[in-house]
């Protein structure tokens, strides 16, 4: 099972995402039963944070002194019979936006799968990269959105 940590950095989550916790268990445990990551025994950890957190972290570990919409911290370390991935950090003020021209889960779940992806070990610094990551995510993103 794949299992992420939820850090409620600020409050403000609370106003679109009542039970952050629940969302990402229901939205892991869809994942888990996906082929690709059946009998996966991975953990992560997400911050949701603003803007202001963003640009912190984003200027103290990729010295760019701006927000961004998500930072992810690849570590893979072993513990117990768990891999531990690393951490992601969203931004809601970004998410938020986003989701004027579709929905806050739906720019959300974007945003996770994003980071988590990165986690894994994709990147997207050539184009080749680039599509595959972006293939790897829309595929990810409609098996967990598919209504059954």
């Amino acid at each position: 099972m794949i299992k992420a940590n939820i850090v409620l950095d600020k409050k403000i989550w609370k106003k679109k995402l009542e039970e952050p916790e629940i969302y990402f268990k229901k939205k892991l445990s869809k994942l888990s039963k996906l082929s690709t990551f059946k009998n996966k025994n991975q953990e992560f950890t997400v911050m949701l944070t603003n803007n202001k957190k963003m640009k912190d972290l984003n200027s103290k570990f990729r010295n760019k002194n701006v927000s961004t919409d998500v930072l992810s911290f690849p570590l893979k370390v072993k513990l117990k019979k768990k891999l531990y991935l690393g951490d992601i950090a969203i931004s809601f003020e970004i998410i938020n936006r986003r989701s004027k021209s579709s929905s806050f889960d739906h720019e959300l779940d974007k945003m996770w799968i994003h980071g988590y992806l990165h986690l894994l070990g994709h990147d997207h610094k050539k184009d080749k990269d680039y599509y595959l990551m972006k293939r790897k995510e829309n595929l990810i993103f409609k098996k967990l959105n598919k209504i059954n």
